[in-house]
Formats: structure tokens, sequence, C-alpha cells
């Protein structure tokens, strides 16, 4: 039995061995991809390329600017490497040198003499005085024989357990190794399906490239003749004489041919180069492909932190999403828009300033996109109160003032039907405060006001909906009203509270493709859906936001929701 310790250890020994070397991992390194190397096959592995492939798995990704050793250590790895190793020394010193003598751990100049039954432990007469001169002891002998029973029954029982270790990891090594081949065969699937559609964007291209070339040697030819036989009629003509006049009748017949040759030609129509019709199946079976390996997306993309750099905010505000996919942040505290994809990737950044060159940067309160795709803020410098229109890299097209110098945050949106401006407003003053809607055209004139008989004290947020009706948060008064398209007043819904149906300080607005309405709840730190008649339906998200602000639906139906609190941006997926 003496080997068995040892033998089990060589069960491990596969999954503590470098794939690159076949050895005991020395320095274990972990990839991205979650395998580990040695730190020296690595290095000998990567060799002076930035970029390298995982040699299990394939996946290629860029190493860290300082290299291997700046990958993460696998310390479990190397703590086992260091025990396997410990005890192969171990098990051959043991084989190897005879016994030293039965020594007492605790009195090591002493040698144990008796069992102590009640402890299970050996003990010398020193050990006897101190800690067990109540109990019943044995001899070695006797204790020898009587407790090497139990002792191998352990041992066989921990071989057991360590056997069933053995099966696991061998179930998880060809768990793993059938995840890599599922992932190659959906890399070459999707390898497959792109080659094939560039094929035949290739083919279709060459077609087409073919008619029109054909198309313009005709016509090349037409011009060389007519052009040859212009060409000498003048060159007669200026030679004098006579012999111009036999011309005449060939060119007529010329021009006469020509023109109705380019009258009759109808133009060229190559077919469109563009995905097959079936490319949206194969790219929705390639994504079930990727979703049954590496499993569902994340249903919350979390993205941001405080600062002031790409990616960063301070107190971000409103939100809205182009029809292209593209999220504009409204990032009050560093006076910019900030644009993202749905994936949350930065994009670009632009500063909300007031005119076209330089000027005074604006606070931004609110952004929406209007149907040319171009974002419109509300906010406010030291000293104005502006609505301005950005095209989409961030140069001003047009502003206006707002007729009221308040302090109050103010929301912004645009009823792409009648091309209006719709803006919030609150009277300056904390007592006796009253809330209305400005409605302007797109030239910045007034033309109504909105709301002011509801008793709205402080609206913040205002959208108009699919059906063009208007909707608009009262932070103060903690309801949502609700106006018909020709701004007639239709009912609230709310009320002070945490309850469901309730709101505290309600803020940004937007309706789903359905019609149904999420607001913004900061005061409860969730996101609340209610149905598009005020009807309460469900919270969508109540423990990952801290002070939600803005939000708005993106092309898919995503959720994006701003938090001012965490300062952050949320992307949900599935709510």
């Amino acid at each position: 039995m003496a080997a068995a310790p040892w033998s089990l250890g060589t069960q491990f020994q596969e999954e503590l061995s470098c794939s690159i070397c076949l050895e005991l991992f020395t320095r274990p390194k972990v990839l991205p991809c979650q395998h580990t190397f040695c730190q020296d096959c690595l290095e000998d592995h990567v060799g002076r390329g930035g970029t390298f492939q995982c040699p299990n798995c394939r996946l290629q990704f860029r190493l860290p600017r300082q290299g291997v050793t700046s990958l993460p250590d696998n310390l479990m790895a190397a703590n086992m490497c260091e025990r396997l190793q410990n005890q192969a020394t171990q098990s051959g010193e043991t084989r190897e040198q005879p016994q030293s003598g039965n020594r007492c751990t605790f009195h090591p100049s002493e040698e144990v003499k008796l069992y102590c039954k009640h402890c299970k432990v050996p003990v010398c007469n020193d050990c006897l005085d101190e800690m067990h001169s109540d109990h019943g002891t044995i001899t070695l002998k006797k204790a020898s024989r009587e407790r090497k029973a139990p002792v191998q029954a352990l041992i066989d029982e921990g071989r057991n357990v360590l056997e069933d270790y053995c099966g696991v990891l061998k179930s998880l090594r060809e768990e793993e190794k059938t995840l890599d081949e599922q992932k190659q065969e959906t890399d070459n699937s999707i390898i497959q399906a792109y080659n094939h559609l560039l094929f035949q964007a290739e083919e279709k291209y060459n077609e087409n490239k073919e008619v029109v070339q054909e198309e313009r040697d005709r016509v090349l030819a037409d011009v060389s003749e007519l052009s040859a036989a212009c060409d000498q009629a003048e060159q007669e003509l200026e030679q004098g004489g006579v012999t111009f006049l036999g011309q005449e009748r060939i060119l007529t017949k010329k021009i006469v041919k020509y023109r109705g040759k380019l009258q009759k030609a109808a133009p060229v129509q190559p077919q469109p180069v563009q995905p097959p019709n079936n490319l949206q199946t194969a790219a929705g079976i390639l994504l079930l492909a990727v979703f049954l390996i590496y499993g569902p997306l994340p249903k919350t993309i979390t993205f941001g932190g405080k600062g002031s750099g790409n990616g960063q905010f301070n107190n971000p505000s409103g939100v809205a999403v182009s029809s292209k996919g593209e999220i504009f942040v409204a990032d009050s505290g560093n006076q910019r828009i900030q644009v993202f994809t749905l994936q949350g990737t930065f994009v670009r950044q632009f500063p909300t300033c007031t005119v076209v060159s330089g000027g005074q940067k604006m606070t931004p309160h609110d952004v929406v996109i209007d149907e040319e795709g171009n974002p419109w803020v509300v906010g406010n410098t030291e000293t104005t109160r502006s609505a301005v229109q950005y095209d989409k890299q961030g140069r001003v097209l047009r502003k206006f003032g707002v007729h009221v110098m308040t302090g109050w945050y103010r929301g912004v949106a645009v009823d792409t039907r009648q091309k209006q401006i719709l803006i919030t407003q609150t009277t300056e003053g904390y007592l006796n405060r009253q809330g209305l809607v400005l409605v302007f055209r797109s030239d910045g004139s007034l033309l109504r006001t909105v709301g002011q008989q509801q008793g709205m004290e402080n609206p913040r947020y205002i959208i108009v909906d699919g059906e063009g009706k208007i909707l608009v948060s009262d932070y103060d008064n903690h309801y949502v009203y609700v106006y018909k398209t020709d701004k007639q007043f239709l009912f609230k819904f709310g009320g002070k509270g945490s309850g469901e149906g309730q709101l505290k300080n309600p803020q940004g607005i937007c309706t789903d493709r359905a019609g149904n309405i999420i607001v913004a709840d900061p005061g409860n730190s969730r996101v609340e859906m209610f149905d598009k008649t005020g009807r309460f339906l469900k919270h969508i998200s109540t423990d990952t936001l801290t002070r939600p602000e803005g939000v708005t639906i993106g092309p898919q139906g995503q959720l994006v929701v701003t938090d001012s609190a965490d300062h952050t941006v949320h992307i949900i997926q599935s709510y």
C-alpha cells in the first residue's frame, strides 16, 4: 500500500500538466479562455507577436503590454502541483529511510510509550502527566492491533472519494473537449456561411459589372462612329470646295440613327447586390448555435462610472436611442453628449455648446432624436435656457431660447407628426410653483402651452407616444399626466408611495412597442411598467438601480436606463 498515494496522484497529473510541454505546471498562467499553461511555455509559444491563439481552443487574443508575466497566476494549480511533488518526495524518503524512532510530537526528546484511548493519539510519559493522567491507555502494540483496521477503513474510504473526484475530473475534461469541438464547429459554420454569402455577392457583382461593361462598349462604339462622321464632315468643310456637300446626307442619316438609338436605349438596371432572403434565417441559426454553446446574452449590460473620460459620466440624465441603434446620453456634469452602441461601446462625444463655434457650454438636461436622426438637447448655461439641435456629429444646426429663466430641470420631446418641439417648464421659486409644457414650432416660435389647469408643479420628462399622446412626469406631485393629441387632458396616474402603481419623484418616461408606459421611479430605486390606461403591470427593475433617471426604448425593444447616483447606464435586454 506504500505506493498507493503516488499512484493515485498520477491520475491527477493529467489535470495538472501543461498541454505544451506535457509536464506538471511550472509557474502556471491563465489565459482569457481559462486554459492554463506554464509561463515559460507561453513565452516560447507567443514569440514576438502581440496576438496569439490558445493552443487548446484556438481563441485569439491580444497579449497585455507587459507580456506573459502580467497574465494572472493559477494559484490553485500551482498549489496542487507543489503538493504532488512533495508527496512523491516524501513517499520516496519513506521507502528509502529507516524509522528514526517514535518521537513524541509535543516532546521531541521523548519517545511515545502508550496510546490514549480517549484522545486516540500515542503519548509519551510527559504527555501522560500533563494532559492524559485520567485517560485510559493501552500499549502501542495492542493499539496497533486494534486501530489498524479502522485506520485502513478510513484510508480506503478516502481513496474511494478521491476516485470519485477523478471521475468528476474526467467528465469535466470530456465536457471541455465537447465544448471546444462545438465551438470549432460553430466557428466553421459561421465562416462557411460568410464565405457563401460573400461568394454570392461577388457573383452578382460580376454579373452586373459584365452587363454595364457590355453596354459601355456598345455606347463607345456608337460614339466613335458618330464622332468620326462629324470629324470627316468638319475637315472637308474647312478645306473649302464642294466635297463637303456629299457629307450632308451621310451625317444626317447617322445623327437620326444614333439619336433614335439613344432615345430607345433602356437604362441599365443591374440586379441589386444585397444579402439573400435567407440571410436572416441563417443568422438566427448561427445565433442559436452560439446561444447553445456559450449561453444566453447577458440580461443587463452596465457601463460607465463616475469620471470625465470617454465612457464615464457625471450625473447622466436624459437618454435617447436613434433608429440606427446609437445611444445618446446627456452627461450633465461633464456638459456633453456621449454616444454608445447598444452593446455599451463608446463611439464619440461632443460638448453641448450653444453656438456653431465655441461659446458657452450648456449643462444638458435631456436629449431626444428627431425624424432626421439629429439630437435636440435642452439645458442651461449661466445666463440662458436653450433648446439646441445638433447634427449626429455634434455640430450646432439651430437653437432657440425658452421664454422663462428658471433653475429647474427641463425635458424635451419631438412631435414628428406636427413638426413641434415640446419642453417642460417650472416657474421660479419653491412656493406656489406651477408647471406646464411649452409647444414650439421647429423655428423656435411659441405655438401654445399645455397643462396649466391640472396642477402640475415640477414637470421633468416628457414624451410623445406612438399615438401622438403627450405624457409628462411631475417630480413633486408624483404623478404622470397624459394628454390627447389635441393637447386636451386625459388622465393622470401614480401618486406618492412605494406600493404597486405608486411613484416617488418620477423622472424619465418612454413607451414600448405595445404602448405600455415605462417610468423611472428614483425615489423607490426602481423602474415601473403601466399599460396605456395607467394601470400598473409590474416592476421592471428593483435590484440593480440606485437612482434611475432617463429611460428610452431601443430598436429591438431594449430598455436603456441612466442612473444618476451610480453614474452608469444600464441596457436591459429583457424585462
